[in-house]
């Protein structure tokens, strides 16, 4: 059964130097999800060490923590119908080089580690990932009218299937 989901989407650094940041989130919004939260920060060891928990001791975790450190990022949660899969479409596959045509890094990206953008793989990672960054009160609920222009009543009521 189709469902509201929400995902958990970061702006890397590379896009943030190339100015990308107003293209990325436009691609969410044209596509009819709803913004919940966003915000910029800082990252520190700390946080890259939860982050890439599964990495943390790995002989090529400080590139990435270097890289990730450059500059802020942007943290953003989504809210939409299968959001956590119809956003990993977006984005498109992990290397730019081999993305399709039309996603944001099919468009705008060439390596296959800077990859400008992350976004959540599973349900579960995006509560983890969400716990990191963001507290409860960051997170907002609300109604758009745009709501009754993406989605069917039918889905609204959450009978979709």
């Amino acid at each position: 059964m189709k469902k509201m989901e929400r995902s958990f989407v970061l702006i890397k650094p590379d896009a943030l130097q190339r100015g990308l940041i107003g293209d990325i989130i436009s691609r969410f919004e044209k596509k009819g999800f709803k913004l919940v939260a966003l915000k910029m920060i800082q990252m520190d060891d700390e946080i890259l060490k939860k982050w890439y928990h599964q990495y943390a001791e790995a002989p090529f975790f400080p590139k990435i923590a270097k890289f990730m450190k450059w500059t802020p990022i942007v943290a953003m949660i989504w809210e939409g119908y299968n959001a956590v899969d119809l956003i990993r479409r977006i984005i498109g596959t992990r290397k730019g080089y081999e993305a399709e045509a039309g996603s944001v890094r099919g468009d705008w990206g060439m390596s296959g580690g800077n990859n400008l953008v992350h976004a959540s793989d599973s349900l579960e990672n995006v509560q983890r990932e969400i716990g990191i960054v963001f507290s409860e009160k960051e997170i907002h609920e609300y109604q758009t009218t745009m709501d009754q222009l993406v989605y069917s009543e039918e889905e609204l009521d959450g009978e979709f299937r």
